[in-house]
């Protein structure tokens, strides 16, 4: 069990920088223990320090022998020359190290809005997690995105409480805003000695010792001592806390608790475990990673209280063929499978497939069956990521977090699975992007090379869209921000070559209906020989709001065989891209087939598509369409005496302020807002506050237009 939290205790603690070669889970061929592995992600709001954090684990954990600094661009999980300029995480980067024995397998994950697809696949092929929370800042609003995406796949977390030794600090503040905004059961079991300028270490509630740091030993000497006496009041107070928290999850400690025994601290880690990896508590740490205070710690608590493969329920997933539901646990020993999280093109080694094995093994060589397209791979390398840098593997396990170089056919969210035993895993599920830019080669020499750029660009990430107008001609790209498609079309220059001419912004708007109506529609065509003919009769309805597109078939007594079914299926979604009010794309639609007809001979595949996309298409015209707009969670934290200039031009706006809160000296305007409106608002901002204020948007729902607005739109688009 992790030494800081278990071990007896020491006046001198010295972590040492863990080597490779001493830890048996690191080398997949040798005494292989999955019990001894942990996955897991660091995820926050922008600026709370994710990367500083990971660069520190990385020192400490002997990966490397030189701490890189998000500020001075040398950190090595910021590997992107993007991300080093500009000073933030936009791809998450893999790497494994090596802590007392165990091996982590971490993933840093960004913090802007723009990447959070880069968040949400990470989480999914994660067994746990660290939620870092600046100690000034608190909750944020990416941090409750990110919680929910952590909540949506059940990931157990620790909360690290970072900066607490920045001016404002407030370690308490945080503790309880994880509990209000995050419906969270924090439970510290490190409260901090000092804040601000004077934190000097924490009070370890478990063990009741004082940890202190030697910051010129770059924190790998730690001193433990007795509890200070001015701070032993507090001490005991969050220490009953923590004691009557183990007892309300553990009977026997209940008991205990009552009847006023001593708890011993190998109880209360294993109840605090339990109760974590059931998702019920977080317990929560603090520290400053960039001063060198309580990385160590953290790490500890990684070991002791997130979960190791065995630990999380089997993956779930059914049989491509029958649909029954099936699982597979994780045991290197059964049959292997396996889900493709992440894409990359890499300039010299080509194509890497990032993927999580869930169970049995695989040595490179082998072939594999995508079973989500039935296409077959061979793992030709199999590479440990180390950020951008690879070590080859001959076999991987269950448990493990690697990646295939060579793969042709697999996509973003993708199944590798034994060819005799097949399965396919849930999928990832990814939002739509809401804002789009047209962009052209600056010379036509350049086509093809945009081409390729924007088909890698669009492998690699799945919430970039690459689509043609069918009126202009011009290509047009969307994303989640613009920040994000700045960021596409300077990685289409450097990592390309090619040099692009981009169009303003466009809000990504999209059409539903109010209510329901059916529609029956027949597609028969004769010519010579064979002909064509298709028939179905079908309802659309809409939705739930953000349910996106769902097919129900209803059909009885084989009017239409199953193989015409899903043609049906296909038609009838694309004749949804196209809505009837301005052609943005239907969605939150339910189509319901019904019944319909077919011919012995006539009849096809392609008949039965015309005739769905044809039914949807009547259906939708008395279905009484509307034009939707993306809505905006917006934040703005800005000193008090701009805070009517703030308020006033978000009025102007269509912005509604939901709320103001007070954060130490400032004040945090919190508000909906659509974002046609808000294109160019960073430097409005900037001027209105003279640079002082900042905001976060994120998406968050789509809203009907103003009847005004809907009429422009309309009027526009017959011109």
């Amino acid at each position: 069990m992790a030494e800081s939290l278990t071990a007896a205790p020491t006046e001198v603690r010295t972590t040492g920088k863990a080597k490779s070669s001493n830890s048996k889970a690191v080398d997949g061929n040798m005494n292989y223990d999955l019990k001894m592995i942990r996955n897991i992600g660091i995820m926050a709001h922008i600026d709370a320090g994710k990367t500083t954090t990971t660069e520190r684990v990385l020192y400490y954990t002997g990966r490397t022998y030189k701490m890189g600094e998000v500020h001075d661009g040398t950190a090595v999980m910021d590997w992107m020359d993007q991300e080093r300029e500009r000073g933030i995480t936009i791809t998450s980067a893999s790497t494994t190290c090596p802590w007392k024995d165990y091996q982590i397998n971490i993933i840093d994950t960004p913090g802007h809005v723009d990447f959070t697809a880069e968040v949400e696949r990470s989480l999914r092929v994660l067994d746990g997690a660290v939620a870092i929370f600046c100690a000034v800042g608190g909750v944020e609003p990416q941090s409750e995105t990110v919680w929910r995406q952590a909540d949506r796949y059940n990931v157990p977390r620790l909360a690290y409480i970072n900066k607490m030794d920045r001016s404002g600090a407030d370690f308490y503040r945080v503790v309880g805003m994880i509990k209000e905004r995050l419906g969270a059961t924090p439970i510290p079991i490190q409260i901090p000695i000092g804040q601000s300028e004077l934190f000097n270490g924490m009070i370890d509630l478990i063990r009741m010792k004082a940890i202190t740091f030697r910051e010129d030993s770059f924190g790998m000497h730690m001193d433990d001592s007795d509890i200070p006496p001015d701070m032993m009041k507090v001490s005991l107070e969050w220490r009953e806390k923590l004691l009557e928290s183990v007892s309300d999850i553990d009977d026997t400690l209940m008991e205990k608790f009552l009847d006023g025994q001593a708890i011993a601290e190998d109880e209360i880690v294993a109840a605090l475990r339990q109760a974590t990896i059931q998702g019920k508590v977080t317990p929560v740490l603090c520290g400053s990673s960039f001063r060198y205070k309580g990385v160590q710690n953290l790490l500890d608590a990684v070991l002791a209280f997130l979960p190791s493969p065995v630990d999380v329920k089997a993956i779930v997933g059914h049989h491509p063929q029958t649909e029954a539901p099936e699982e597979r646990p994780a045991d290197p020993n059964v049959a292997f499978s396996a889900l493709a999280f992440k894409i990359m093109t890499d300039p010299y080694m080509g194509r890497l497939t990032y993927f999580r094995v869930y169970s049995g093994s695989i040595k490179s060589g082998e072939q594999v069956l995508n079973s989500t397209n039935g296409k077959r791979e061979r793992f030709n390398r199999i590479v440990r990521m180390f950020a951008n840098k690879r070590e080859d593997v001959t076999e991987v396990f269950a448990g493990d977090i690697v990646a295939a170089i060579g793969f042709k056919d697999t996509r973003t969210g993708d199944t590798l699975c034994d060819m005799k035993h097949p399965i396919v895993l849930e999928r990832m599920n990814f939002p739509e992007p809401v804002i789009s830019v047209t962009i052209e080669p600056q010379s036509q020499q350049e086509q093809d090379k945009l081409a390729e750029a924007l088909s890698k660009l669009a492998d690699e990430d799945p919430t970039f869209r690459v689509r043609t107008d069918p009126e202009s001609g011009q290509t047009l790209i969307a994303g989640m921000g613009e920040l994000h498609l700045e960021v596409l079309v300077e990685r289409m220059k450097r990592e390309f070559g090619v040099l692009v001419h981009q169009g303003k912004p466009h809000v990504a708007y999209r059409e539903t209906i109010t209510r329901a109506a059916e529609a029956d529609a027949k597609y028969v065509k004769q010519t010579g020989g064979h002909g064509q003919y298709g028939h179905v009769k079908l309802r659309i309805e809409p939705g739930e709001k953000g349910s996106g597109y769902h097919f129900e078939n209803k059909v009885v007594g084989g009017t239409i065989p199953r193989e015409y079914i899903e043609p049906v299926n296909r038609g009838a979604r694309e004749a949804l891209e196209n809505g009837v009010l301005v052609g943005y794309q239907l969605i939150d639609v339910l189509v319901t087939l019904l019944d319909g007809s077919y011919h012995e001979v006539d009849s096809s595949e392609l008949a039965f598509k015309i005739a769905g996309s044809m039914a949807v298409q009547d259906a939708v015209k008395r279905a009484g369409a509307m034009i939707l707009e993306p809505f905006m969670k917006l934040e703005v934290v800005t000193p008090d005496i701009y805070l009517g200039d703030v308020v006033g031009d978000l009025n102007s706006r269509r912005a509604r302020i939901m709320g103001i809160d007070v954060r130490n000296d400032a004040q945090v305007v919190l508000t909906e807002s659509p974002l046609a409106n808000m294109f160019g608002y960073a430097t409005t901002l900037r001027s209105l506050t003279q640079g002082r204020a900042m905001f976060t948007m994120e998406f968050l729902r789509y809203e009907q237009v103003p009847t005004h607005v809907q009429n422009e739109m309309i009027e526009k688009s017959k011109k």
